[in-house]
């Protein structure tokens, strides 16, 4: 099994670099500057891994880096700039591929873009193979599992400590700002709409006694969660201090002289929970609560398990859901050893 990871230099590119390494995987580091990649390999201590150069604006040079391998883990945000060419390519030279965006409306530009390019291939892409929306997704299958008939699913994000967000993301940020202060598309009647209002203003988490202010974010299990479960209506939030963030200016310039990303402790210190509720066509409901630590290393972990998973066991070939690649249950207990726990329980009433 040998695996390119694209953006091998950026800082999710090393975590992946170092999972795969852990995980005895052969690899190959992508991207389009020599130096980084071999200042990336140097930095995860493989100073022998095998480079390829490439650039998104050359298709042949991508298709050439990716051929001999099996699969291809793309981490070079923003997404929504360059992640169709290092889609295309990847089918092209007939990889497997996924990519840890969570840039909800490029996540739904690759659904409706190459579901029949890569079915024709014999190749599997699932995109935003992330912390969030494949834990997520597989989570939303079982609750649809259990309530048989769902009527909608809401999709809460809460991410406490950390530290600031990596230069990656803070440009991925820059680049879908407009998307993310509109709150992002809702599934709604049988189609993805803009300019939904959220269901809720607040919502009861876990363990909290009130309620917390919600604001509608655009997190990509709204695009993937309709693709596997027939249901009416799919939203996704997070708190509602989270605007008072966003206003903050943010510049090409203030983010080169930012850290790379967040240190070894600040991840240490990060906590994700994620909460789906789910509501069944009978008005039984369900909730599934997800928790876990750092979620840049999560992601890292469900990239390569992902791409592993895809290679050693295909699925379908075409644009798939994480549940439609992967067996929801079993995924989930594979990432409790990594600190993931996760639950189904009664849905408080709304």
């Amino acid at each position: 099994m040998k695996i390119v990871v694209y953006g091998a230099s950026g800082y999710q590119g090393k975590l992946v670099l170092t999972e795969l390494a852990r995980r005895d995987i052969e690899m190959v580091l992508a991207g389009r500057d020599l130096a980084r990649l071999e200042g990336a390999a140097s930095a995860v201590g493989l100073p022998g891994a095998e480079r390829r150069l490439a650039g998104t604006g050359d298709h042949e040079a991508l298709v050439h880096a990716f051929r001999g391998c099996d699969g291809v883990i793309n981490c070079a945000g923003p997404f929504t700039m360059s992640g169709e060419a290092v889609v295309r390519a990847a089918i092209a030279a007939g990889c497997h591929y996924v990519d840890t965006s969570g840039e909800q409306l490029y996540v739904k530009k690759i659904f409706d873009t190459f579901a029949t390019e890569a079915e024709n291939a014999g190749v599997t892409v699932v995109p935003a193979a992330n912390d969030g929306c494949v834990p997520v997704d597989l989570m939303a299958q079982i609750l649809a599992d259990r309530l048989e008939s769902v009527e909608e699913i809401i999709s809460i994000h809460r991410v406490v400590g950390g530290g600031a967000m990596s230069r990656g993301s803070l440009r991925s940020l820059v680049e879908t700002i407009d998307a993310i202060k509109a709150g992002g598309i809702t599934y709604d009647d049988g189609d993805w709409r803009t300019g939904v209002p959220a269901r809720h203003t607040s919502i009861r988490l876990p363990g909290e006694s009130q309620a917390t202010p919600v604001m509608a974010f655009p997190v990509s299990e709204v695009v993937t969660i309709p693709r596997h479960i027939r249901l009416r209506h799919v939203e996704g939030l997070t708190e509602a201090a989270l605007g008072d963030q966003l206003n903050a200016p943010l510049t090409s310039e203030i983010i080169e002289g930012l850290p790379e990303g967040p240190d070894a402790e600040s991840r240490r210190t990060q906590h994700f929970t994620y909460v789906l509720d789910a509501a069944g066509t009978d008005g039984r409901r369900a909730r599934g609560v997800v928790r876990g630590p750092d979620t840049y290393g999560t992601t890292a972990v469900i990239a390569v398990e992902s791409a592993r998973r895809l290679i050693a066991d295909p699925a379908k070939p075409g644009v798939l859901a994480p549940a439609q690649a992967f067996e929801p249950t079993a995924f989930l207990e594979f990432l409790v050893p990594y600190g993931i726990q996760w639950t189904v329980e009664e849905a408080p009433a709304t």
